[in-house]
């Protein structure tokens, strides 16, 4: 017989049906009364409770809270990647791209979306907006296929050849276990924006050498054909830091087709630059003549000497004689035969058969000639062909050179450079000045005389800023401190000063080019501590000391007027309303040509 079972507890018989039912509960008890809270804490507002972290942001629209306004930082990113896969899988695609063999399948939308190019296609009235297949000419097929990916991931890989097979991410290590570098590069178009504000291009950094062909650099012509600025402008980017000597013409040509800019006058500074090692590659020998003559009449072109465009000139005639032998005079007649050497001209551009053997260059070697030999008539002769050039990229410069005080001399030298407002240190002279004229004669700048604590000096020694280094010249023919120097005409003048026993009113002039000095008329009066400066072709000497007065008397130097018969060389002009004493400051707009160190010196003075 089975047992009974027990009536489960808390059940009682149902009234209708005599069956259990749920006991009835005995109410909680009423919690107990609180003591009525201080105004303060009721005046607190009520903490809210935590609550999970929430992607995105939520503005509340309304005071009483039924509306709020949800913004999520992840929602164009999610969507471009589902889009992403569904291309991958062959999803919604509708537009397939034929270029060459190949077929890349697309959503015309995001296309439309990253592209101007695209957008005009399948937006305007064109028959390609109707067409599911659309064939492309003249881009490469594996450059489209990484704009297309680029489109939907918003990352691309650039490299020296447009090596893009591998797609690495911002840390991961690239072929030669190097960190690959991310650059942002947000494209400033339609409603990509959002996603493609945080995308990255990686550059990639592996590239074995400067780049020497630019025939597969098929990334850059594509993704200008597209209006991919973003992408352009890394490939620029990346072109840029490949520059080198046996490239960078081709690199300028390169940017010139495809309306670089900023890479285009980037790549020709770099071949102003570096003109010396440009002029022995092979690119420069198969330049056209019309970019030669631009290249070496160029004010900018940075060159030690005037003998480097010579023998460029020369060098890329010969490299096909034949062809080429009939633009010698055209060519010549950019390379400023004035500024070489006597020595040089008579030794090898005169000796040269190409040269000779065209009057017109004969012609242009006599003016050179002229221009040695008859230094006073320099102001009349000059030229374009006489004028130094100035280096690309070089700004004004201001050097102070030498000086010293009671305790000591030194031979120390600075350069302000006005384009980054600071003063550093260059090379010392090799003898210690005080008391030193300056002043800078094409590509150098010259210390004349002065004091070394023991004696006045008729050394003499230049700097080249290039080098940095400074190198003795030829002494004058007589000792000078406190002396007046100028520049005119690629001629160095220096004027009276101190020899130690006397003032002086001699005057003589350095020609750099034969490296020679010649004494010229002296002043009608003594003058130490004189200043001289160059004005409209003539040399004014102002003020200074006779050993007995400061003087307020100015005397003018007309270098022409000293070779015609009679002429007195210095004259007096009108007398200075105010003496001043020991060293007056001149000043005046100094010219570009008239006063350089390779196209850098504003202004010097000696302390």
């Amino acid at each position: 017989m089975q047992p009974r079972s027990e009536r489960p507890a808390g059940r009682t018989q149902s009234p209708e049906h005599g069956s259990p039912g749920p006991a009835p509960e005995a109410p909680p008890p009423p919690p107990p009364p609180q003591p009525p809270a201080p105004e303060a804490e009721r005046a607190r507002p009520r903490q809210a409770r935590p609550t999970a972290p929430m992607e995105g942001t939520m503005q509340l629209l309304s005071r009483e809270g039924h509306a709020v306004s949800h913004n999520s930082k992840r929602h164009y990113h999610d969507a471009f990647v589902a889009m992403s896969r569904m291309r991958q899988r062959g999803l919604l695609c509708d537009i397939v791209l034929h270029v060459a063999a190949k077929e890349i399948r697309a959503h015309k939308v995001v296309l439309a979306s990253c592209s101007p190019y695209f957008h005009a296609m399948f937006t305007n009235e064109m028959s390609e907006s109707r067409q599911t297949h659309v064939t492309l000419h003249d881009i490469d097929p594996q450059a489209l296929d990484q704009l297309v990916q680029f489109a939907y991931t918003a990352e691309i890989v650039v490299g020296e050849g447009n090596v893009q097979v591998w797609r690495p991410q911002p840390h991961d290590p690239c072929c030669h276990g190097a960190s690959a570098s991310a650059y942002p590069m947000p494209l400033a178009s339609s409603v990509v924006w959002p996603l493609l504000q945080s995308s990255h291009l990686f550059l990639c950094p592996c590239s074995p050498g400067p780049l020497s062909h630019l025939a597969s650099q098929t990334l850059l012509p594509a993704a200008s054909l597209l209006q991919l600025n973003g992408v352009r402008d890394a490939c620029c980017k990346f072109l840029l830091s490949q520059l080198d000597p046996s490239n960078c013409l081709g690199i300028r040509g390169f940017a010139d087709t495809h309306s670089c800019g900023d890479l285009l006058k980037a790549a020709h500074r770099y071949v102003l630059q570096h003109f010396v090692d440009v002029a022995k590659t092979e690119e420069f020998m198969l330049l056209p003549l019309k970019q030669v003559l631009e290249l070496v009449s160029s004010d900018s072109l940075n060159v030690p000497s005037e003998e480097d465009v010579y023998r460029a000139v020369l060098s890329w005639v010969k490299h096909d004689v034949d062809a080429r032998r009939q633009h010698v005079p055209r060519l010549m007649k950019c390379v400023r035969l004035p500024l070489l050497s006597r020595d040089f001209l008579l030794g090898h551009v005169d000796a040269e058969s190409l040269v000779r053997h065209h009057p017109d260059c004969k012609d242009l070697l006599i003016e050179a000639l002229k221009f040695h030999l008859l230094p006073e008539q320099r102001g009349v002769l000059g030229t374009s062909r006489t004028r130094p050039r100035r280096c690309e990229g070089a700004g004004p410069v201001l050097f102070a050179v030498g000086g010293g005080s009671l305790f000591a001399i030194h031979g120390d030298c600075e350069a302000y450079d006005t384009r980054t407002d600071r003063w550093h240190v260059v090379a010392s002279m090799s003898t210690r000045r005080a008391r030193v004229g300056v002043a800078a004669v094409g590509n150098r700048l010259y210390a004349v005389g002065g004091y070394d604590g023991t004696s006045d000096l008729a050394t003499v020694e230049s700097y080249d800023p290039v080098t940095n280094t400074w190198q003795p010249e030829v002494s004058m023919g007589t000792r000078r401190s406190c002396l007046g120097v100028a520049a005119l005409h690629g001629l160095l003048y220096a004027a009276g000063g101190y020899d130690g026993a006397s003032c002086l009113n001699s005057a003589e002039r350095y020609d750099p080019l034969t490296g020679t000095w010649t004494s010229i008329a002296a002043m009608s009066t003594r003058r130490r501590y004189v200043r001289v400066a160059m004005l409209d072709g003539n040399l004014y000497a102002v003020g200074g000391y006779d050993s007995s007065s400061h003087l307020a008397t100015v005397e003018k130097y007309e270098p022409q007027e000293h070779t015609r018969p009679g002429g007195h060389g210095w004259m007096a002009v009108r007398r200075r309303g105010q003496r001043r004493q020991f060293q007056p400051q001149l000043h005046r707009e100094v010219q570009p040509e008239d006063q350089q160190v390779g196209g850098r010196v504003l202004h010097v003075h000696a302390a």
